[in-house]
């Protein structure tokens, strides 16, 4: 039976005389089907790397020749970067430290074997080394913004960025690094995070300075952390409380046209290597005007409540002092973040010469309309509540 099989899968190596002259009627040149076509070729373009394994048309069953580790891929911009990444046939390695649901809905993202997580500990070099031993690319996205009793800001945000940029530069095969900061980080922003995010810029471009670092501003979408909190706010106790008088401006962006420019930046052909990307949406906004835009949204009537920066300080101060002081751990802040409201004390928006999404060829949306559309779930009568006036007048109007 085995020299049977051995027959049998000899022959079927050699072209059979039918094929043959099926070839010399019908020929078949490798110019039109290979993978040097223009059509199945990859749009990546590295500088000063070796040549990648592409093939396939460019869609999610093709093979980009990307390896990509992103690091934060669990989180909010997270799931929609690993969505573009396995939609052009890339694989991904999404390193967890959470439960195994914690990166369940990643997997139908891409095809059969191309999302793969890996369990790791941020604290443990070997366990990061591990995770990016078969990559070709390093995103990342980690950061938060409160503390918890295990991790500071300064930890998260600037010690674990210059640990992947230091692993990447002994690994000797990453081809792109990319570091997710946010706009407005300085060394003198009031914010914590904010200037432990300027430090993590500062270590990654000295280990790695060929690295891209992208800047977004607040970010908007499904599952944001600002939106979301303030609508749910408002439904519960009737009213929105604004920090100071609510004048202080900011450019929200659209979490699809950030994780857009990721990709852009990836697709290039090294322009974007070593560089600083500001990435704000096309419109400012001050705070009462965002809430105004919610309010309409979730067509409910606006009631603001203005709090003066001391009295939200001190209403934040408690779960700052208690943070370490107990033995169990404390809530995640809602609205009353500390580290939120100093940052909220300045103007965050892009700066007049900053490299942007126009330099990405990316045209951002515009906030009003869909990217906002996941608020309609938030109307007390259905998506369709408040379409006759008689829904949009103010209870208190009536006699």
């Amino acid at each position: 039976m085995q020299a049977l099989s051995r027959r049998l899968g000899h022959q079927s190596f050699n072209q059979s005389p039918a094929i043959s002259s099926l070839k010399s009627i019908y020929p078949l040149s490798d110019h039109y089907y290979g993978a040097d076509h223009p059509r199945l070729g990859s749009t990546l373009a590295p500088k000063g790397v070796g040549h990648l394994v592409r093939k396939g048309t460019g869609g999610r069953s093709s093979v980009s020749g990307i390896v990509a580790v992103v690091f934060g891929a669990t989180g909010f911009l997270g799931r929609y970067v690993v969505q573009q990444l396995a939609k052009m046939g890339s694989q991904v390695l999404v390193p967890f430290r959470g439960s195994e649901d914690s990166h369940r809905h990643l997997k139908l993202m891409g095809d059969l074997g191309q999302i793969v997580p890996m369990k790791y500990n941020p604290r443990d070099e070997n366990s990061i080394k591990a995770v990016m031993a078969k990559a070709n690319v390093v995103l990342n996205l980690i950061g938060r913004e409160y503390e918890t009793r295990n991790y500071s800001f300064e930890e998260v945000n600037h010690h674990m960025a210059e640990q992947l940029a230091m692993i990447s530069k002994e690994h000797g095969g990453i081809m792109r690094f990319i570091q997710v900061s946010c706009l407005g980080a300085s060394p003198s922003s009031p914010s914590r995070m904010l200037m432990a995010k300027a430090a993590a810029e500062e270590a990654v471009l000295r280990e790695l300075p060929e690295a891209t670092i992208m800047r977004p501003a607040v970010m908007i979408g499904t599952e944001d952390r600002i939106l979301n909190r303030w609508a749910q706010f408002a439904k519960k106790y009737g009213f929105l409380p604004l920090y100071g008088d609510g004048s202080t401006k900011f450019q929200p962006v659209y979490v699809i046209d950030v994780a857009a420019a990721i990709m852009a930046a990836l697709k290039d052909d090294g322009t974007s290597m070593g560089k600083v990307y500001e990435l704000g949406g096309p419109e400012i906004f001050t705070m009462h005007e965002l809430a105004a835009v919610m309010f309409d949204t979730i067509r409910e009537w606006p009631r603001y409540v203005k709090v003066p920066f001391p009295i939200a300080k001190a209403m934040a101060l408690p779960r700052e002092i208690l943070l370490n002081k107990v033995p169990f751990p404390l809530p995640t802040p809602n609205l009353f973040n500390l580290d939120l409201i100093n940052a909220f004390t300045s103007d965050t928006v892009v700066s007049e010469n900053a490299l942007t999404f126009d330099d990405l060829g990316i045209v951002p949306h515009k906030l009003k309309g869909y990217p906002i559309e996941f608020l309609l779930s938030y109307r007390k009568g259905g998506p369709q509540f408040g379409s006759t006036i008689s829904e949009r007048v103010d209870p208190e109007a009536f006699p």
